[in-house]
């Protein structure tokens, strides 16, 4: 989605045909000033967004920045100065505090992982387990903890799971219907597989045609040995059962990527306040 139209839809969203506290208690005439505190520490992430939203709402605010995207942050710092309408800042106050306090969770707990894992050669990678509408703020927010981002959408990778396996009779079958289908339609699309055991990978081993292999809920055991067999001849992925407490003993196998749902499914939202000064 485009960021111009992602704000428009959220303002539309919050705001509706008025602010009707606001405009009952605040003259539109009254100027002011706030500051948005950060209470908790973290990865700072959103404020692209949050110009945005303070820009389309009312062009004459003023948005001083102190701190950018990706900065590590501690509690009673100040991220950005607000001045102008009070009106207009009491207005946008959620729709930016909701924006910033996600996409901030996301950046911090990427971060986290991210650097638990620098000194192996494993990528941290995102999923689609996104919020609906709000998957390129979640995914830009993966990247600027430091995190990669895994395909987009259904349209930009193949992506074999295990149900299509299921489905189409076999491992075999699924990716040579997948490779006949790219060809006919002039597709130029990278190809990945998830395995479940060591018998489906022999399978795809035995097929080729694909460009990575998940390795989906493998213990660190089994994936190594996984990642020794395949021996460099595709890409790795492991993903299921993967948490920062065991993320490290994953990233050791010399495996090439991690994917985690976690990073945006089931974040903590980070905690910042939009204060009058």
């Amino acid at each position: 989605m485009d960021l111009n139209e992602f704000v428009r839809l959220v303002l539309q969203e919050d705001v509706g045909p008025g602010d009707y506290t606001t405009l009952a208690t605040v003259p539109r005439s009254t100027q002011g000033k706030s500051v948005l505190l950060v209470k908790e520490k973290g990865v700072l992430a959103g404020m692209r967004v949050a110009q945005e939203i303070v820009h389309m709402y009312d062009p004459e605010l003023e948005f001083d920045a102190m701190l950018n995207d990706g900065d590590t942050i501690e509690k009673g710092q100040k991220a950005f100065y607000l001045k102008g309408s009070a009106a207009s800042m009491l207005t946008i106050e959620r729709t930016l505090l909701n924006v910033m306090q996600r996409m901030s969770g996301i950046a911090t707990k990427t971060r986290s992982i991210v650097s638990t894992i620098e000194s192996t050669q494993a990528k941290l990678l995102d999923t689609r387990k996104t919020t609906p509408l709000m998957r390129f703020l979640e995914k830009e927010a993966v990247r600027i903890g430091g995190g990669y981002n895994h395909r987009f959408g259904l349209y930009d990778m193949i992506m074999i799971k295990d149900n299509h396996v299921d489905f189409a009779g076999g491992i075999k079958e699924a990716i040579q219907k997948t490779t006949a289908y790219l060809k006919k339609h002039k597709l130029d699309l990278k190809i990945e597989i998830e395995v479940r055991s060591m018998d489906e990978l022999e399978q795809v081993l035995e097929v080729g045609g694909v460009h990575r292999i998940m390795l989906d809920n493998f213990s660190p055991e089994r994936l190594e040995k996984a990642v020794i067999r395949i021996n460099r001849q595709y890409e790795t992925e492991a993903s299921g059962g993967i948490t920062e407490d065991n993320v490290l003993e994953y990233a050791l196998t010399g495996v090439d990527f991690i994917s985690s749902g976690a990073l945006t499914h089931s974040v903590k939202s980070l905690d910042l306040s939009l204060k009058a000064l």
